[in-house]
């Protein structure tokens, strides 16, 4: 029975081409063309068997075919197997070179294209994963092997006379119990994972060591990995509780123009291994532990379970572990899985879990590109003499540096010594023949400009656009111009008209800009309501010096035009009341201030809670109050608060008084 993945390609990879990860970046290569892609290279090693744990008549669960195939045990049938069929098998007795030159060492020559590469060490714990990507001083794995190739290739391709300037820098970091830590800063805590506008995975607050030589990434590395989290589990004493993730960068600069820019990325990631808590024994933290590496582990297969089957929507965000891998998996890097498996048949369910999440992890499919930009290069500004420059430009730039020297009497300087600013980068090692070339481009725009203005200052294209913007605005003033005057002379017109035909002119006519009048809005006054009861009883009673209102005619100057004032008659309503009525208020305040309780004081208007237990204690302290204006003198309120208190309750209780008077 055949598991593998037949030769003739799927429907479903075509599918996952077209996934979320592939589509966000066809804008970094262009709308007319799509990067190449390039399939998830798939390899599987196979581990001896553990000293202490084969007995006299265990046989291995796997067994290889050749160098790309191998097959395993069918639970459901034991007269069957299951055959799979990767990009390479490496057996028992296979070395940590062979692993690293036959599967990791071809995708180094990426990087210095500008392209990103990836390589994942997946399996179950005890398979051999960390032994695989990190090794031993005896036996180095794949990141040492790995960083001694890439900083000889970026010495040989950065050296003197080449036309590239490279430079490496290393991140180490681990996910433990989903928290990305800086493993070269543990202190700086839990890192956060974000995403920029171009879709590059990015994490603030990361550190960043460069280095140059493998002695300075021992110098960096080897205390860093002191720092990953591991613990002893039944079936490992060294089991990796975190996925550890070492990003190596390599930026390339040009020396030349155009000065391009080249970033490629490196992610080597040794992922923990997924448990069984059954056989491994994990009680309290190390359950914890062995929780969220299955649950990380989880969602990395439903990526891959989303992306073999074109699904329009990829979980990355599900798990920070995704998260970090979108460019690994149905993103931009060349990848390679490195599938270790364990010939135990105990291990049996693990390793046909980790078989068949190879065999999906080869279908998913990624579209690597180069990470290129240009260098916007600054150019220093040239010396020109005054033949270069011309009469007119010379005179300016010679009186220029007579202002700067604050000297205007002294003579001129020497015409070498004339100065005028230029684009053009002023470089001794530059050919004589090129730079007397765009010195002469240079006058030759120059000459063309306005008023002697230097046109390699600005770009030709956004120079027309401004100087059109310029010349719009002015057409648009001129007609606001032409408009007023007309507008000024109808209303001469109008005024000079017989009265008969003004009064028949429409009242719509807009006056000049310049004469036109503007109004301000007076504040609003307040007023006393007192019930209308209360007024018809006063207009009603006998005693003629209680006044509320009034109501009186008023002329009020109204201004057509600034030469020509008309009064127009108006009603208005003023406030009068008696001296009586204020003093026999204020009487009624005073006594309530001197007898009344909190109760009755916080009756008043603007006296509240607080003020009221003031007034009393007040009361007590310094006895009655000879008049209102006492409530200032002790600190109850202030000058202003006083007369606001005065206005809301004086009106109110000398009315009150009025109308129980006669009762």
């Amino acid at each position: 029975m055949d598991a593998g993945i037949p030769t003739e390609r799927r429907p479903c990879e075509m599918a996952a081409v077209t996934s979320g990860a592939g589509r966000c970046r066809l804008s970094k290569v262009g709308a007319g063309r799509r990067p190449p892609p390039a399939r998830v290279r798939v390899a599987v090693r196979l581990r001896p068997f553990v000293d202490g744990t084969a007995g006299a008549d265990d046989t291995p669960c796997v067994r290889g075919l050749d160098s790309c195939s191998l097959e395993i045990a069918n639970w459901r049938n034991h007269q069957e197997t299951l055959k799979y069929q990767f990009d390479a098998f490496y057996g028992e007795r296979s070395s940590q070179q062979d692993v690293y030159a036959g599967s990791v060492q071809p995708i180094l020559r990426h990087l210095l294209e500008g392209q990103n590469a990836s390589v994942l060490a997946y399996g179950p714990t005890g398979a051999g994963k960390t032994h695989t990507m990190l090794g031993s001083p005896e036996q180095p794995g794949v990141i040492p092997r790995a960083l001694v190739d890439l900083l000889q290739l970026t010495r040989e391709e950065g050296a003197e006379g080449r036309p590239w300037a490279l430079s490496v820098t290393m991140s180490y970091l681990e996910i433990y119990q989903e928290k990305v830590l800086d493993l070269l800063d543990p202190a700086s805590g839990d890192l956060v994972i974000r995403e920029d506008c171009r879709g590059n995975i990015l994490i603030p607050g990361l550190s960043h060591k460069p280095i140059t030589s493998f002695a300075d990434f021992e110098q960096h590395f080897l205390p860093a990995s002191r720092n990953r989290t591991v613990g002893a589990t039944r079936l490992n004493q060294r089991s990796s509780r975190s996925h550890a993730v070492l990003l190596v960068k390599v930026d390339q600069r040009e020396r030349l123009a155009p000065f391009r820019q080249r970033e490629g990325k490196l992610y080597l990631i040794d992922l923990a291994g997924s448990e069984d808590n059954r056989r491994t024994g994990n009680k309290g933290l190390r359950l914890k532990e062995s929780g969220a590496i299955n649950t990380s582990l989880f969602v990395l297969g439903k990526v891959v379970d989303a992306l073999h089957q074109g699904l329009p929507r990829v979980p990355y965000r599900d798990s920070k572990l995704t998260r970090l891998l979108q460019d690994s998996l149905g993103g931009s890097a060349h990848s390679i899985l490195i599938a270790n498996v364990a010939p135990e048949p105990c291990f049996y369910l693990d390793t046909l879990s980790a078989l068949n999440f190879a065999a999906r992890s080869k279908e998913v499919i990624n579209r690597p590109f180069a990470n290129e930009s240009l260098q916007l290069h600054v150019l220093a500004p040239v010396k020109l003499s005054q033949k270069e420059l011309g009469p007119s430009e010379a005179k300016k730039a010679r009186g220029s540096e007579e202002e700067k020297t604050g000297n205007p009497e002294s003579p001129a300087p020497p015409s070498s010594a004339s100065q005028k600013f230029s684009p053009l980068q002023k470089l001794s090692s530059m050919d004589p023949a090129m730079l007397e070339r765009l010195l002469s481009l240079d006058r030759l725009l120059g000459s063309q400009g306005t008023q002697g203005t230097p046109l390699l200052s600005t770009p030709r294209r956004e120079r027309m656009v401004l100087m059109k913007t310029v010349e719009e605005k002015d057409l648009e003033i001129e007609r606001l111009k032409m408009k007023q005057k007309e507008l000024e002379a109808k209303v001469l017109a109008q005024e000079a008209v017989d009265p008969t035909e003004r009064e028949n002119c429409s009242p719509t006519m807009l006056l000049p800009l310049a004469r036109r009048r503007v109004t301000v809005a007076k504040p609003l006054k307040k007023a006393v309501v007192i019930p209308l009861q209360l007024i018809q009883e006063q207009a009603a009673s006998p005693n003629p010096d209680i006044h509320i209102l009034k109501k009186n005619r008023k002329r009020k100057l109204e201004h057509l035009d600034a030469s020509e004032p008309q009064e127009k008659a108006e009603d208005c309503w003023e406030l009068q009341v008696s001296s009586g009525l204020l003093a026999h208020g204020r009487q009624k305040i005073l006594q309530l201030l001197n007898e009344g309780s909190a109760r009755d004081l916080r009756s008043l208007q603007r006296i509240g809670q607080k003020k009221a237990q003031l007034i009393v204690g007040c009361r007590e302290l310094h006895g009655p109050f000879s008049q209102v204006e006492d409530l200032e003198r002790v600190k109850v309120m202030s000058g202003k608060q006083l007369e606001s208190f005065l206005k809301a309750n004086i009106l109110g209780l000398a009315a009150a008084g009025q109308r129980c008077g006669p009762s």
